[in-house]
């Protein structure tokens, strides 16, 4: 069976091997037409070069990584986060992304005041949302795992991150990470609700390694850890969102020091045998 509409790549997982013109081309020896690029990829090759390689290869870009990171320690910060994030947005547009993936950012410098850094995120959002809408492209806030509600991403649940969809309104929804909600004990009461708030953006798998190695750089292939793949994929099916899963793995001293080729080759074969 074709690929095409059931699996993604995000660029992160072959980041090892490639940059973006590599792994543009090492996805379509394996049969995959989806990709999700990572923006200092785009800035290497040049946005210009980037979106002419998507539209030749009729490539679906099923989001672009990342905007966010709002909390700032003064408002010239925040500002300065605000105008990156409509720089990202527009880069998103070039690219024909389906979203703008939101990583929304921790606590800044030295504060400890988590409740005032969500705050922050939710008035960075409302403050892009304007232009994210004039120009059709939707927000895909990312909850993230706990472990990084200090340095990465305040917003930790699904729950947290459909509130701000809620108050916000139009134009902006959520990206499933399973790596980041597997372990949530609400979580298939919160892809309902996604669903009925028509909120899914884009669903990201891996897996969760037991033991985990390091925080951020020991992601697991599909299949050589704990998470309930298939359960959480008939929970986001059941609510409706039918696009391709996204592989995203960042593994500094598993995948990343694999070839590129030999990377997509197992990601095709756990998708296929596991997801």
């Amino acid at each position: 069976m074709s690929l095409k509409g059931r699996l993604s790549i995000n660029l992160a997982t072959t980041r090892g091997s490639w940059g973006f013109k590599d792994a543009v081309e090492g996805c379509l020896r394996h049969g995959i037409t989806a990709i999700a690029p990572w923006r200092d990829q785009i800035a290497e090759i040049g946005l210009a070069e980037a979106a002419r390689i998507v539209k030749e290869n009729d490539l679906q870009v099923t989001g672009l990584c990342r905007g966010g990171m709002f909390p700032a320690v003064d408002k010239a910060g925040l500002q300065a986060n605000i105008d990156d994030n409509k720089r990202a947005i527009d880069e998103a547009v070039a690219l024909n992304a389906d979203c703008l993936v939101l990583v929304v950012g921790g606590l800044p410098g030295s504060s400890k005041d988590i409740v005032e850094a969500r705050k922050m995120v939710t008035d960075g959002i409302a403050a892009i949302l304007p232009y994210a809408r004039e120009n059709n492209m939707p927000l895909a806030i990312e909850p993230l795992h706990p472990m990084y509600a200090a340095d990465r991403a305040c917003v930790n649940t699904l729950g947290q991150a459909l509130d701000i969809c809620v108050e916000l309104g139009s134009g902006i929804g959520v990206a499933i990470d399973v790596y980041h909600v597997w372990w949530d004990p609400q979580l298939e009461e919160q892809i309902a609700r996604a669903g009925q708030m028509d909120a899914i953006l884009a669903h990201h798998i891996c897996d969760w390694l037991v033991p985990t190695q390091d925080l951020l750089l020991d992601r697991g292939m599909m299949g050589d850890g704990v998470i309930d793949l298939p359960a959480i994929r008939r929970m986001i099916e059941q609510a409706g969102f039918h696009g391709p899963q996204e592989v995203e793995i960042f593994s500094r001293d598993n995948w990343w020091k694999k070839s590129g080729d030999e990377v997509l080759r197992t990601c095709v074969e756990r998708f296929e045998s596991v997801c």
